[in-house]
């Protein structure tokens, strides 16, 4: 048998429930594989070696007992540190909460826990989850198991870095803007941005999130395949009341044709010649499994839909979110910020009409999707970048954020997007982006399963040096 920590969540998943493993070898294998490899990457910044195994002796218990452990029962898994586990600081990355030690569950957590999952680690993000790179002052920088001269992707760079280099088998990611989708595209694994209300979140530890966090923030998983993501998917979307928005929407929806919008340059994205092949290429794959592919030359408005995510995100309660990021002093948080200036909200009236706005949009999608079942696009107008880049002046502040558009503008009308890792690059991965309707992961995930087909990066590996 292979080593425990390269199987596939679903593979692990099999073992354990046949009895030909244990839950307690499947944690020992992850645990020890953190040890070994994350000192070069700095993926997981907080574990309690002791409460896993002692978990995994509790699953095993239950197996002996008879007991229902769930279809996870006995599979290593992560979280990010920006949601409550209790007994653990919900540090958002920031010295500012390092104290802030959550007294329950985020519903995320209780999920994985009543699906038998082991939680091995806690995984880093960068300050107050603001960027598409991974680092900040309490925890440091997490680098890229694939190549560290790139970021892991951000905000979710810890959950992707982790899982790509074998600690842990599925990675729990949260995403506002891309920051599940971007790190799976970095480091070449895959990643789901549920629909809203998909799957269930809430932080007793913090106040009430603003109208957009609550609108079109997401939690999701990031997996080695599409199989473990669906998976992921049925075991977070359960039933949580502490979330208002949380919709009992059925996993599989009604059957549709495989019919597949194919867009390279979205809004006019400015496209590196890698991106565009690799999106042809999945036209292709979709093609050779039966789908019908259309290459068209526009989507509905998208620019405008991420431009209002930008303002709705980063405007709205602007002069609070600068206060606290000067008083923390990352200098990734405070250039996000800084950056974003002129999006600012200062009247109700822009708030009013932003929202009017994004009803007007969603519509508009939601009648595109009537005729494709899914949008095939780019994930980044580029290769995942080199490590802060946004540090480095203003034009690859804005350079960054002009790649990042096709991600940026999904969360604004409401749908769910899979990041499908498809190749390589030399050692940079490279993948694409499908979109679908509200509540049709399931459309997303057959399409992504035809385009996985056609190959994806070796995963897990060995950090490069």
């Amino acid at each position: 048998m292979q080593e425990i920590w390269r199987l596939s969540a679903t593979e692990l998943a099999a073992l354990i429930g046949a009895r030909k493993l244990s839950a307690r070898e499947a944690t020992q294998a992850a645990l020890d594989r953190l040890d070994a490899v994350n000192p070069a990457i700095n993926a997981v910044i907080d574990h309690r070696p002791d409460e896993s195994r002692a978990r995994a002796d509790a699953v095993d218990a239950a197996f002996k007992r008879g007991d229902d452990v769930g279809p996870l029962a006995g599979v290593p898994v992560t979280v990010k540190v920006n949601v409550d586990q209790q007994g653990f600081a919900t540090t958002n990355g920031v010295t500012l909460q390092r104290d802030l030690i959550a007294a329950s569950n985020n519903p995320v957590v209780d999920n994985l826990l009543k699906a038998g999952a082991v939680i091995v680690g806690r995984t880093n993000t960068p300050a107050f989850s603001y960027r598409w790179f991974t680092a900040n002052k309490l925890h440091g920088e997490t680098l890229n198991p694939r190549d560290p001269s790139i970021t892991p992707g951000g905000s979710s760079g810890g959950a992707a870095a982790a899982l790509t280099a074998g600690i842990g088998h599925i990675a729990h990611g949260t995403d506002i803007a891309g920051s599940v989708r971007y790190p799976a595209y970095a480091c070449g694994v895959h990643g789901l941005r549920p629909t809203l209300g998909r799957i269930a979140a809430y932080n007793a530890s913090s106040p009430e999130r603003a109208i957009c966090p609550q609108i079109s923030a997401v939690s999701g998983p990031l997996a080695r395949t599409i199989a473990d993501l669906r998976l992921a998917l049925a075991v977070l979307s359960q039933p949580d009341a502490r979330d208002p928005w949380w919709v009992p929407a059925p996993l599989q929806g009604p059957p549709r044709e495989k019919r597949a919008a194919l867009c390279v340059a979205p809004d006019d994205l400015a496209v590196v010649p890698e991106v565009r092949e690799a999106v042809i290429d999945a036209g292709r794959r979709l093609e050779a499994a039966g789908w019908a592919v259309e290459q068209i030359d526009a989507t509905p408005p998208l620019r405008e839909a991420a431009e209002l995510q930008a303002q709705f995100w980063l405007g709205d309660g602007y002069r609070g979110m600068l206060d606290a990021a000067e008083r923390e002093g990352d200098e990734g948080a405070l250039a996000c910020l800084n950056g974003n200036r002129a999006r600012e909200i200062t009247d109700a009236t822009t708030l009013s009409r932003l929202l009017v706005r994004r009803a007007t949009l969603t519509r508009g999608w939601e009648m595109f999707f009537q005729r494709y079942a899914v949008l095939l696009m780019p994930v980044s107008g580029e290769l995942p970048f080199p490590q802060r880049l946004d540090l480095k002046d203003d034009a690859s502040f804005k350079r960054v954020w002009a790649a990042q558009m096709p991600q940026v503008g999904i969360p604004f009308v409401g749908l769910p997007g899979l990041t499908v890792s498809t190749g390589l690059v030399g050692r940079v991965p490279v993948g694409v982006q499908l979109v679908a309707g509200r509540y049709r992961e399931d459309l997303c995930l057959l399409a992504g399963e035809a385009i996985e087909a056609g190959g994806t990066p070796p995963s897990p590996i060995d950090p490069v040096q």
